[in-house]
């Protein structure tokens, strides 16, 4: 498998805001995600490679996520630098209502790497999108994390088993689920 150069790493959501857990169901999986997307930034800084970040501004202006709101401020750890490019998106896509498949094709970028916030929103949507745009897409399982949910009928869901079953729905539909290790690796080889 070989990934080319122009490969796009694309950073969802990774906001402020998912820092109070008990808002969003009171667990979250995968506490080192951040410290995944953040080896991933540093990859693609070092081998000046495009990147963008998603940043989701809520049309709630009661959401962690609203533009007035503190949560709605990208996390430290992987805060934008110079020009790097911050696409603002309302929506579960990184696609609609924005210009990023406009910027992808413009780059002639046809390979994507996703990570980011939450496994099973946001991620899963813009996935969805890439794979069904015809990007090939890889998605990285340990710089994703989601929250704990509630069913239909009430029932608890783990956090864990939210963000396996949103990568199970995913995988080789949508994209190829690896880790951080091994799309580094693949990069390397």
């Amino acid at each position: 498998m070989s990934i080319p150069k122009n490969t796009a790493l694309i950073l969802i959501d990774i906001q402020k805001g998912f820092d109070d857990i008990a808002y969003w169901g009171g667990e979250r999986n995968n506490p080192d995600a951040e410290l995944n997307c953040r080896k991933l930034l540093d990859y693609w800084r070092a081998h000046h490679m495009p990147l963008f970040h998603i940043q989701h501004c809520s049309v709630n202006p009661v959401s962690k996520l609203a533009p007035s709101n503190p949560g709605n401020a990208i996390k430290d750890i992987v805060a934008p630098i110079a020009d790097e490019p911050v696409i603002k998106k309302s929506v579960n896509s990184s696609f609609i209502g924005t210009d990023l498949k406009e910027r992808l094709d413009t780059q002639k970028i046809d390979t994507l790497v996703i990570a980011g916030l939450t496994t099973d929103h946001c991620v899963s949507t813009t996935t969805r999108m890439a794979g069904n745009y015809g990007y090939t897409t890889y998605l990285i399982a340990d710089a994703t994390a989601t929250f704990s949910k509630k069913g239909i009928n009430e029932e608890p869901y783990s956090a864990e088993t939210m963000h396996l079953t949103a990568l199970a729905q995913l995988k080789d539909e949508f994209a190829t689920i690896l880790t951080t290790e091994n799309i580094l690796a693949l990069l390397e080889s």
